[in-house]
């Protein structure tokens, strides 16, 4: 767990269901994304998966609960990618050369709190002290304003595009 002034970044549990789905079930916070909503049974299926990736990797997606009322505001963390193929490990298991990326999905409503960035950074510097990976990347759509400023923020610069399940995205890093 990470305690920032607002914020919980704790690993996933079931009870994040409604929170998490109100994000991925909303078709203008996924646009960036995959593209495509989850209901809420598909929400719930994710999160066995993140809980995967933490096994599996030693790091993962966090959720992110605001210390004021425990709401549960989306997820920001870790995925790491096969950068030959740019697939994720959230479902498969992949081999070295990775690539760790720090990412941030919030529902709409807790937009412009500048909740993202202060997740993003409390996860930046947990990683850089516990996992000392060799860098952070941000794959982020190039229309995704928002999400860019939160990279900058990070201290990341853009690096080049990549194309990621068929989708355009550019590569941000440290």
């Amino acid at each position: 767990m990470i305690e920032t002034e607002r914020l919980l970044l704790r690993l996933p549990e079931e009870r994040d269901v409604d929170g998490l789905a109100e994000a991925l079930g909303d078709p203008e916070v996924v646009r960036y994304l995959s593209g495509v909503t989850r209901s809420r049974e598909e929400t719930l299926e994710m999160i066995g998966d993140l809980l995967g990736h933490w096994e599996r990797y030693g790091s993962g997606l966090f959720t992110i609960e605001r210390l004021e009322d425990g709401a549960v505001l989306g997820r920001a963390g870790f995925l790491v990618w096969d950068p030959r193929r740019w697939v994720h490990g959230l479902r498969d298991a992949l081999d070295e050369p990775l690539e760790t990326e720090l990412g941030w999905t919030l529902a709409r409503r807790h937009w412009g709190h500048g909740y993202a960035t202060e997740a993003a950074l409390a996860a930046r510097d947990w990683a850089l002290a516990e996992l000392r990976p060799r860098r952070l990347i941000s794959l982020i759509h190039p229309e995704n304003v928002r999400s860019q400023r939160v990279s900058e923020k990070l201290g990341q610069h853009f690096e080049r595009d990549v194309v990621t399940g068929g989708r355009p995205a550019q590569l941000w890093s440290t």
